[in-house]
């Protein structure tokens, strides 16, 4: 769910403690609607994530890695001006609102003592960030708004920053018990979960529903919705992932019971922890479906026309087949001349093709003479030969074509980052398989080594991220004596078990065989053949495209895939 206003008042009073008297650091954008501020707090440095995300709309400290792009943001520049060095004095919220205030003591560029003002909006599709000046006016905001939410709510920097206006329901923590059985009582039997989103704000649906739950009757609804203000107002809260089967998990700050057996409550040490914990993964995915989106959607395009093309280059094969009845009907024309006719339809030749040389009738085109019949005949039987040459030769480039980009669409499935799919699209660049973006300038990339591993013999296994990896790792990294393995058959990484010569223990053999099944295509799959030989019996032909070898001398051995054991050697 989103983060309501009750489960911030519990957020803001765990994080108050700490970013009270904290300085900033460094301020970071890695993506358009999410901050990083790294602070520096009575317990040490820590990162502060603040999202304006829909649907993941929230702030807390996290441990998670993000990757920055090239260029900062013009709000992270701007950020970074005004906020490299504030203190923060205070972390605020109006009561029961979705906002946090971030007080902040800075300093001018003539080194001058000023306020500042972070104004977090945790509001869904409303969500921003918003930096405010000692008067009370807007420097800039994440988004800016100007007539979409009507002129109260314009965000544009110069204009005075408003709150967001309440609405105009009662909140249903301010009003009292009283107030609250009272509109109960007038409902005229409402739907209590209905009724209560209704007639209030600041409940999210899953406490509506719990209330109501709790509820149990009509007559139960005032005894419930007192429990949970008392519980609110006397500060009892407690970080809680909600977890459902086939459900994202959920994260709320008490035990939720109207699933029943149907869903877990789990308790985390803190609202930080539980956040970064519920987010982390699926902010992870959705960022690298965005950055994979494009290049993805490009190769599936070229996959799939390189597909239909193979399709009807094969079926002109075909028509190929046919080929030698055309010379055969050239030269039966050529055989039985004395017999032609001009301007004849037919021609009944002697077969001498055919045991007992039966009499046949061949069609001809009466607007030609039965040499230029003939002629025809061995024309259309050189031009089957030349295409028959011609498409052979264009399917088998074209066969090659397609499985490297079904292995790209493979590596994109399993990229673990932005820098593995921007250096997967720089491989399809230079292969020429897509054209580089105009207007887009390439940075000089930075290098990003293979996977490591150690195995439990202490043999350290390299496995590729990319097809152009996979050239440098088996071509130049590794040595004459070192072991190469890929699954046979299957889309995968290229990888080395640094032996130099040395023996290699079937432990050791086998840990590289399900880490080279773990980066292919056969990872969901179960046992699956992988091959293995020495570099030296590896070779790559020449123009060969990206990851393409072929290899002799070789060993076969199944693994199956084992996130468990990769994840147990990987080198961090």
């Amino acid at each position: 769910m989103p983060l309501d206003a009750v489960c911030l008042t519990a957020l803001l009073r765990e994080l108050a403690p700490e970013l009270e008297g904290a300085r900033i650091d460094k301020v970071q954008q890695p993506e358009r609607d999410l901050l990083l501020l790294s602070v520096y707090t009575r317990s040490g440095a820590r990162r502060l994530l603040i999202s304006a995300g829909v649907g993941s709309a929230r702030l807390h400290f996290t441990r998670e890695r993000y990757e920055n792009p090239d260029t900062p943001p013009m709000f992270c520049m701007l950020l970074r001006k005004h906020l490299t060095g504030a203190r923060i004095v205070s972390v605020e919220q109006p009561p029961y609102e979705r906002l946090a205030l971030l007080r902040l003591a800075a300093r001018t560029e003539l080194g001058e003592e000023t306020e500042k003002t972070l104004a977090v909006e945790l509001m869904g599709r409303a969500s921003n960030v918003i930096l405010i000046d000692e008067t009370g006016n807007i420097v800039d905001c994440m988004r800016r708004a100007d007539f979409g939410e009507g002129a109260y709510r314009r965000l544009l920097p110069g204009m005075l920053y408003r709150l967001p206006q309440r609405p105009e329901k009662p909140c249903f923590f301010e009003a009292g018990s009283e107030e609250r059985r009272a509109l109960w009582a007038n409902s005229g039997g409402a739907e209590p979960e209905r009724w209560l989103m209704d007639t209030f704000y600041g409940l999210s649906p899953l406490i509506a529903r719990e209330i109501a739950h709790r509820a149990g009757s009509p007559e139960g609804m005032g005894a419930a919705m007192d429990a949970l203000c008392e519980s609110v107002a006397a500060g009892e809260f407690t970080p809680t992932l909600l977890l459902m089967e086939g459900k994202a998990p959920d994260v709320t700050y008490m035990r939720i019971t109207q699933y029943g057996q149907a869903a877990r409550c789990e308790r985390r040490e803190s609202f930080s922890s539980l956040l970064d914990e519920c987010y982390a993964g699926r902010d992870r995915a959705e960022r690298m479906r965005r950055a994979s989106h494009d290049t993805m959607k490009s190769v599936r395009t070229l996959r799939d026309r390189q597909a239909r093309k193979l399709a009807q280059q094969r079926e002109e094969l075909k028509k190929t087949a046919g080929r030698e009845e055309l010379r055969r009907r050239g030269d039966l024309i050529t055989a039985n001349l004395y017999r032609a006719q001009k301007g004849a339809r037919t021609l009944l030749c002697t077969d001498y093709y055919t045991e007992g040389c039966p009499e046949v009738e061949i069609r001809l085109d009466p607007l030609k003479t039965p040499q230029q019949n003939a002629a025809a005949a061995y024309r259309e039987y050189k031009k089957a030969v030349a295409a028959e040459g011609h498409l052979t030769a264009l399917i088998a480039s074209g066969e090659k074509q397609l499985d490297y980009l079904e292995s790209v669409l493979d590596e994109l499935s399993r990229a673990e980052s932005e820098k593995d799919v921007a250096d997967i699209r720089r491989e399809l660049e230079g292969a020429g398989v897509l054209k580089a973006k105009r207007g887009v300038k390439q940075a000089k990339p930075k290098p990003r080594g293979p996977f490591r591993y150690v195995s439990s013999g202490g043999y350290e296994i390299l496995a590729g991220r990319s097809n152009g990896q996979n050239d440098e790792l088996t071509t130049r990294t590794a040595r004459r004596g070192d072991i190469w393995l890929h699954t046979q058959k299957v889309h995968g990484s290229h990888v080395i078990i640094r032996a130099d010569g040395a023996p290699v223990d079937e432990r050791t053999l086998a840990e590289a065989a399900a880490i080279a099944v773990w980066h292919s295509q056969a990872r969901e799959g179960g046992k699956v053949p992988v091959d293995y030989t020495e570099v030296r019996n590896v070779k790559k032909p020449s123009g060969s495209l990206p990851g393409k070898v072929i290899y002799t001398n070789y060993k076969t051995l199944m693994a199956e895939a084992d996130e468990k054991l990769a994840a147990s050697l990987a080198v961090k």
